[in-house]
């Protein structure tokens, strides 16, 4: 919270301090818009973020499992629309990992009233970057049919050298 206690003050006549996790402005060319920012921040309002799961017709998931779901994920990256002394969650992701070669994203949503303006592709771009610096290089997702050609764009393919995942799911 201290981010935004700093960003909203009103006497600071400089830029809002970012703080240690690294909040970065995502640059809009729409003013109306507001302002978007990216933070790891895992300061979430967890029923803000079922919030905008349901927005994009996600199931609703129990509160207790998100909440740890956050909490044991490797990386968690939300993005924030800034309007005045009002923010708004728009966006997530977040990834597990075994903190040495692998790490799987999980969860990449974005608000349908900003889809189709590139904050996908910055927050998916963001979150590489951020694995990317912590030494991962094997990132995996699953995809939805409908959103694989998105995430082919963004450099992954599908069941690279013939590997094919495999699952276990109770009865």
């Amino acid at each position: 919270m201290v981010f935004w206690k700093r960003f909203f003050n009103p006497d600071s006549t400089s830029s809002p301090s970012l703080g240690p996790t690294g909040a970065e402005e995502f640059p809009t060319d729409d003013s109306d818009k507001g302002r978007i920012f990216f933070t790891t921040d895992r300061d979430i309002d967890l029923y803000e973020l079922e919030e905008l799961c349901d927005a994009v017709g996600w199931a609703r998931r129990p509160i207790r499992k998100v909440k740890k779901a956050v909490e044991c994920s490797f990386l968690v990256v939300t993005m924030w629309e800034v309007r005045g002394n009002r923010r708004r969650l728009v966006g997530f992701a977040r990834a597990t990992s075994d903190h040495a070669f692998n790490a799987t994203v999980w969860d990449v949503v974005i608000h349908p009233s900003l889809q189709s303006k590139g904050l996908g592709k910055a927050l998916m771009q963001y979150i590489i970057r951020k694995l990317r610096h912590y030494d991962i290089s094997n990132i995996t997702l699953f995809a939805d049919p409908q959103v694989v050609d998105f995430y082919r764009r963004l450099g992954f393919v599908l069941d690279p050298e013939g590997i094919k995942g495999m699952f276990w799911y109770p009865d």
